[in-house]
């Protein structure tokens, strides 16, 4: 569980909440139902515009990271790479075909699997980099779904900012109507500059952090299998590779 975005979540929440009670407007002055669904369900319609549905759901599937992302020990991955040249020096490649069958890693195991069948470095490489750079173009698309709407949501927060005053001047004649537009227009502003700096831009920029940390591990993986297959020594591929670990 990733404890600073949850202490993040929470501090974002207690200073819209907090804030607005220490200033004395209370728990109910942030809620507008015509704000709501302005801003938000604009976002929203705004997002499904601009993505494709397997972009939009992968998006939603790699949400989770920002709270529990994948966990990656370069340090013990570079033991497992280390540990594999030295299978390789003794027994061979074909002594890696049991441990690529256990592997748990997708990327890893399939590297692996073309080490045992003797493939070429230079197509072992290619076909690695091409699966390393369809994965990071998938995850760094999902993850500028949250940026987009980061984007869209003061625009929306401005719009019903509009609308509010919009409904103010149409009811000039009814005082009872004028705290409605008004509210709405206020509370409009809040969600959309809130929900933009407070919760999308900050969950995009995290989730396309995460992604370039498991492209750099997958990078390392590339370089260490490599190494293996052009039969370099353990202690210099470690070496090699503690780089990445940095």
């Amino acid at each position: 569980m990733d404890i600073l975005s949850l202490v993040g979540v929470g501090l974002a929440l207690f200073a819209v909440v907090g804030g607005s009670i220490l200033k004395g407007s209370g728990l109910a002055a942030l809620w507008n139902g015509a704000a709501f669904v302005i801003v938000f369900m604009g976002t929203l319609a705004a997002a499904l515009i601009q993505a494709r549905l397997p972009v939009f759901l992968h998006g939603l599937r790699i949400f989770p990271w920002v709270f529990r992302a994948p966990r990656l020990d370069m340090n013990s991955t570079i033991e497992k790479i280390v540990g594999w040249s030295q299978v390789a020096r003794k027994d061979g490649l074909l002594g890696l075909e049991e441990l690529a069958e256990e592997e748990p890693d997708e990327f890893t195991r399939k590297g692996l699997q073309m080490l045992v069948d003797g493939v070429e470095p230079d197509v072992l490489r290619n076909t690695l980099e091409v699966d390393l750079g369809s994965r990071e173009t998938q995850d760094t698309q999902g993850a500028k779904i949250f940026e987009s709407m980061g984007i869209y949501a003061p625009t929306l927060g401005i719009i019903g900012a509009v609308m509010g005053l919009i409904a103010v001047m149409q009811n000039l004649a009814d005082p009872s109507a004028l705290g409605t537009g008004i509210a709405t227009a206020f509370v409009a502003t809040i969600y959309g500059i809130a929900s933009a700096n407070l919760f999308f831009l900050p969950v995009g920029n995290k989730l396309k952090a995460i992604v370039e940390a498991h492209s750099t591990h997958r990078e390392m993986i590339i370089e260490g299998l490599l190494s293996i297959a052009q039969g370099e020594n353990p202690r210099s591929i470690e070496s090699k590779l503690q780089g990445f670990g940095r």
